[in-house]
C-alpha cells in the first residue's frame, strides 16, 4: 500500500471520528434533562417549590394560573419564556393577545419567584425553566401527580402579539375538530389533548368565556346552566369579568373530577363538554372518570410532551435577569 494510500484511510478514519464524537457528544447540552442545574444550580427546585408553596397559600387559584402560563407560553413559538415578556419599542408582546388579556394571569409571583432563584443562583436558570418547574409543584402542592421536570430551556429576546393571536391557542368555542388540529399541530395527540383539558380541574374561567354556553347550548345540566346564570346575566357587558369555577365540585383540588362532571354535562366551557359530547373522545374521557390514575400517568405523559415543544437551548435566546424584559 503506498503513502498516498495510507494518508487517504488515516484522513477518512479521522473525519469519521470527527464526525461520531460531534453527533454522540456536541449535542449533550442542548438537550433538556432533569439533572441539567444539578452542578450549576441544585437549589433551584426546592427554591422554586418553596415560592410556588407560599403563593398557593395565599391564594389557591394561583396554582392553575401557573399552570396555564406554561401551557400558553408552549403554545405559542414553543417554551421560551415569551409569555413574560412586556411590550417594548421593537416588539408587541404576547399579554394582550386575545386568548391572554385580562385572562391569564400570574405575572407577579413568577417575578418573585425569579428573584428568589437570582439571590441562589444569579444568571443560571431561565424563565422558560421556572414556567414549567412551577407548573408541576403547582399541580403536585394541590393533589395532583409529581414527576421529574426536564429543564435546560432558554429564553426568547421576543414575543409575538401576531403569533399569540393567530389561533394557535384554542379558544374555549373551539369545535372538537379543533381542539385536536391544535394540539396535533404541536406533537401532541387526541389522548394528549383530552388529558392535558384535565387541567381545569382547577382553577376560573370568566363569564364572557361561557355566557353563550350557559344561555344557549343543549347539552348541559339545566340546574348548573341556572347556578352559572347567577353571576353570568345574559347581556353583555354586564358581569363579563365574574369568575366560575371550571370544576363546579373540587375547585381547587387537582383531581379528576372535572372528567365526573362532563358525564353529567356539567362543563363549564363549550370546549370543555365537547370532549363528551358523542365524539371520538367519549371513552378517553369515560376512562379518566372512573381510573384517577389512568388520567393522572396521562397528564403527566402530556405534560412533559408539551414541555418538550420547540424549546431554546445551547447557545440561542438567552437567561434572562428579569422576566419581564430581555437582558
Amino acid at each position: 500500500m503506498g503513502l498516498s494510500s495510507s494518508f487517504k484511510i488515516i484522513v477518512t478514519l479521522a473525519i469519521v471520528f470527527v464526525v461520531f464524537t460531534r453527533t454522540s457528544f456536541a449535542d449533550d447540552d442542548d438537550d433538556l434533562s432533569s439533572g441539567f442545574y444539578s452542578k450549576s444550580c441544585p437549589k433551584v427546585f426546592s427554591t422554586v417549590k418553596s415560592a410556588v408553596h407560599s403563593a398557593i397559600s395565599n391564594q389557591r387559584r394561583i396554582g392553575a394560573s401557573l399552570l396555564r402560563l406554561h401551557f400558553h407560553d408552549c403554545f405559542v413559538n414553543g417554551c421560551d419564556g415569551s409569555i413574560l415578556l412586556d411590550d417594548t419599542s421593537s416588539f408587541r408582546g404576547e399579554k394582550t393577545a386575545r386568548p391572554n388579556n385580562n385572562s391569564v394571569r400570574g405575572f407577579g409571583v413568577v417575578d418573585k419567584i425569579k428573584a428568589q432563584v437570582e439571590k441562589v443562583c444569579p444568571g443560571v436558570v431561565s424563565c422558560a425553566d421556572i414556567l414549567a418547574i412551577a407548573a408541576r409543584d403547582s399541580v403536585a402542592i394541590l393533589g395532583g401527580p409529581d414527576w421529574k421536570v426536564k429543564v435546560g430551556r432558554r429564553d426568547s429576546k421576543t414575543a409575538s402579539f401576531n403569533d399569540a393571536n393567530s389561533g394557535v391557542i384554542p379558544p374555549p368555542t373551539s369545535t372538537l375538530s379543533n381542539l385536536i388540529n391544535r394540539f396535533k399541530a404541536k406533537g401532541l395527540s387526541a389522548k394528549d389533548m383530552v388529558a392535558l383539558s384535565g387541567a381545569h380541574t382547577i382553577g376560573k374561567a370568566r363569564c364572557t368565556t361561557f355566557r353563550d354556553r350557559i344561555y344557549n347550548e343543549s347539552n348541559i345540566d339545566s340546574s348548573f346552566a341556572k347556578q352559572r346564570q347567577n353571576k353570568c346575566p345574559r347581556k353583555a357587558p354586564s358581569g363579563d369579568n365574574n369568575v366560575a369555577d371550571l370544576d363546579v365540585t373540587t375547585p381547587t383540588k387537582f383531581d379528576n373530577l372535572y372528567f365526573k362532571n362532563l358525564l353529567s354535562q356539567k362543563g363549564l366551557l363549550h370546549s370543555d363538554q365537547i370532549l363528551f359530547n358523542g365524539g371520538s373522545t367519549d371513552s378517553v374521557v369515560k376512562r379518566y372518570s372512573s381510573k384517577p390514575s389512568s388520567f393522572a400517568e396521562d397528564f403527566v405523559k402530556a405534560m412533559i410532551k408539551m414541555g418538550d415543544i420547540e424549546p431554546l437551548t445551547g447557545s440561542d435566546g438567552e437567561i434572562r435577569k428579569h422576566c419581564a424584559k430581555p437582558n
